[in-house]
């Protein structure tokens, strides 16, 4: 009798367990690396999104709440020399609540991104809000225009002294785990020289920003 009952306890204790089970596989870690540095993966941690006539102030919001993009270059591979080639980038525009509006980005020489850039400094960087938890939220597909994203292009230059400190701060910041690269990979600080942007937000086509626009945005 007392087998007969177990199967039905079994039972019912998997049945209490699974949701708790399933939310601990699939629930997002605190922060990139694990840490609570300001994940806006997090749905009450994501600022609402700016209006979507005001595209300038669309375009630094994308940027800012973005924590990589995909970097198209012209390639110097010999495969497919001249063509455009695209990689994915982690970078930073600053600290949460506080970016500059520029991109920066950990390099190292030894990425096939490097070798198009000394070539060639010119890059588009796309962002999209498909990284955040605004796209999944609203149902939109990332290549809807409704999950917005935004295009930057300029050239890519290593940062000066001057600002070597800012872009390392946020850098590391939102991306904790840089620290431990190996240093074999001489990284450097790098940023995207802004000089075309495009917002596509809507159906219709992209909104054309001039980079004045865009850094005349104060954030809130």
């Amino acid at each position: 009798m007392a087998r007969r009952a177990l199967g039905p306890a079994r039972s019912l204790l998997a049945a209490l367990l699974a949701p708790a089970l399933v939310a601990l596989l699939v629930s997002p870690a605190r922060g990139r690396g694990g840490l609570d540095h300001g994940d806006w993966d997090v749905d009450r941690r994501l600022p609402p999104l700016p209006p979507r006539d005001d595209a300038p102030r669309v375009a630094r919001f994308v940027t800012h709440v973005s924590d990589w993009g995909a970097v198209a270059t012209i390639s110097t591979l010999e495969a497919v020399r001249g063509r455009s080639f695209a990689d994915v980038i982690s970078f930073s525009d600053g600290p949460p609540g506080a970016g500059s509006g520029v991109p920066y980005m950990y390099l190292s020489p030894l990425q096939q991104l490097v070798s198009d850039l000394q070539e060639n400094p010119q890059a588009t960087l796309t962002l999209s809000l498909a990284q955040t938890v605004f796209c999944r939220k609203h149902g939109f597909d990332p290549q809807s225009p409704l999950c917005v994203h935004i295009m930057l292009s300029g050239t890519v230059t290593k940062v000066n002294e001057k600002e070597a400190d800012y872009a390392k701060n946020s850098l590391f910041l939102r991306h904790p785990e840089m620290k431990t690269w190996p240093s074999s990979h001489n990284w450097f600080f790098a940023k995207l020289n802004i000089t075309n942007i495009w917002v596509l937000d809507y159906f219709g086509g992209p909104k054309v920003v001039t980079p004045e626009e865009y850094f005349n945005v104060t954030l809130q």
